[in-house]
């Protein structure tokens, strides 16, 4: 049975916390979602470096600190408030849980990485097709061949997320996407996904595949599971973040990320 929309964060992490499991695309319009990565203190520094190194893919809305649970941004519970995670050990996807309590550490650090769900009801009201909330699936995410900077001990390559649209659709979506930097903006790529090492757009990294129709572009944007590729490259010894789609509904609006 499809799960209810939800309209407010409230409602919708007491739903996920109760058990409800389900890709956040499309839940409580106006509202704005964030990727989760929560690692070890002395993994926190060479990560926030390399989020700055690389804004567009890791743009940092919130940091909690030592052990914190929840962030000004994010008032519920970052333990039970998602409705999937995963828990990676070396570098290694070792559980996707609902709730990661018992894992949480006092040395943990959470950070809130913007989301390009928060940018989607934008390009529908524009009349912009978002083929995986039209489609009820999770958005297709692809590890790229493109480095991104690294810093410390924390390197990686970029991840991204596909939407596809027609041809003359496109100019329109860089024009809207493009007014939200905090939540990854503009798109980085469009077409041609072989120039940034995706084989195949039928079999993405992570989340589902979509259906592009005839005359549609695939269109690329800078992906908040980036962190979770620096992870795996990266090995600490535990990182716990959000299952990809699934993201942290925040208390913010998607207005106070929009610029004019």
């Amino acid at each position: 049975m499809p799960v209810a929309v939800f309209d407010d964060p409230g409602q919708a992490r007491a739903a996920f916390r109760a058990g409800t499991v389900t890709p956040t695309a499309g839940h409580c319009p106006g509202w704005t979602q964030a990727n989760l990565i929560a690692l070890p203190g002395e993994y926190a520094d060479d990560f926030a470096r390399f989020a700055e190194r690389n804004p567009q893919s890791c743009p940092v809305l919130g940091v909690g600190g030592p052990g914190a649970t929840s962030l000004q941004i994010f008032g519920g519970d970052l333990r039970t408030d998602l409705p999937a995670y995963r828990v990676y050990r070396d570098g290694e996807l070792v559980a996707e849980p609902t709730d990661v309590t018992d894992l949480w550490r006092g040395d943990l650090v959470a950070f809130l990485i913007g989301c390009s769900f928060t940018f989607e009801a934008a390009l529908q009201v524009a009349g912009v097709p978002v083929r995986h909330i039209d489609d009820g699936s999770n958005v297709p995410m692809y590890r790229t061949s493109v480095e991104c900077r690294p810093a410390g001990r924390m390197s990686g390559l970029l991840v991204v997320s596909m939407r596809p649209m027609p041809a003359d659709q496109v100019e329109r979506a860089v024009r809207i996407t493009a007014r939200y930097p905090r939540v990854h903006g503009a798109p980085v790529h469009i077409g041609s996904p072989e120039l940034i090492g995706i084989a195949d757009l039928a079999r993405p990294d992570f989340g589902d595949p979509v259906r592009i129709e005839p005359g549609e572009v695939p269109v690329f944007w800078a992906c908040g599971v980036t962190p979770q590729a620096a992870v795996m490259r990266s090995r600490p010894p535990l990182a716990i973040a959000h299952a990809p789609g699934h993201m942290a509904i925040t208390d913010t609006r998607d207005t106070d990320h929009h610029t004019p």
